[in-house]
């Protein structure tokens, strides 16, 4: 493993202002943030992921904050992570190796991987439990079927038409593993790119999916099943944190917050 988590502390995030008014407020900056962190590391370099994306390096040992570009929403928190790197990794995305909090948005994604063997007009259902261990199979949960190829040139041949009748993965425009896909993953290493879904927002709990292939005359596939999920959706954020009552005698402070 590249990203080193441990010597790093007091990491502190910062909103910018981006107008200060004559009494000292300010309107904050929006989508960015200043990360700030301390560090035992001696000639390391760092990285600084958000909501395990890769959002920038420092250029040099002694950098110890960066600006970095966040999301905004109502509904979850934004997980910002510094790591520490050797000097030759810091521009490379290691993002693969940062480990995601389970069910953080209180969504589950599903990554297809979606071959040559799927004929033109094909769609996929997704099912699922509903929390009670056994998938319903009457109901989708994606709404409506999710068309397996878009267009017709997404199973064309290098000249956007049906050149070559092998499954070799040289049959497609898609190049199946030549910039668009899952590289490798398919039947012979090449004929098979990714399809993402990502469900509704979701109570907490344990969830099972399971995805059918339809073609356009209806016959049906078997059913691929995933284990079991679990959903923990995030708190919604503090809007607003005050003080409510400070205690002399016990030095106790209260916050209020909403």
């Amino acid at each position: 493993m590249s990203l080193i988590n441990s010597g790093i502390d007091n990491v502190r995030i910062f909103e910018l202002p981006c107008g200060i008014w004559a009494d000292g407020a300010y309107i904050g900056s929006p989508r960015t943030a200043l990360v700030m962190w301390r560090s035992a590391w001696e000639g390391k370099y760092y990285q600084v992921y958000v909501n395990g994306k890769y959002a920038g390096a420092t250029v040099d040992d002694q950098q110890r904050q960066m600006i970095v570009q966040i999301p905004t929403s109502f509904e979850s928190p934004v997980r910002i992570e510094v790591f520490a790197v050797e000097p030759e990794h810091s521009v490379i995305d290691l993002s693969s190796e940062v480990k995601s909090s389970p069910g953080q948005s209180g969504r589950v994604r599903i990554d297809m991987l979606r071959g040559q063997c799927l004929p033109i007009g094909a769609t996929a259902r997704i099912y699922f439990d509903k929390g009670t261990g056994e998938i319903d199979y009457n109901e989708m949960i994606n709404g409506s079927p999710i068309r397996i190829w878009p267009s017709c040139q997404d199973k064309a041949g290098f000249g956007m038409s049906t050149f070559g009748a092998g499954d070799f993965g040289y049959d497609s425009a898609a190049a199946v593993g030549f910039g668009r896909g899952c590289f490798a993953h398919g039947q012979f290493g090449l004929d098979a790119d990714t399809m993402k879904w990502t469900s509704p927002a979701l109570y907490a709990g344990n969830y099972k999916f399971a995805v059918k292939v339809v073609d356009k005359a209806g016959n049906e596939s078997n059913s691929s099943e995933t284990g079991q999920v679990t959903v923990i959706p995030a708190p919604r954020p503090a809007e607003q944190i005050s003080i409510s009552s400070f205690d002399k005698q016990t030095n106790e402070l209260v916050f209020a917050i909403s």
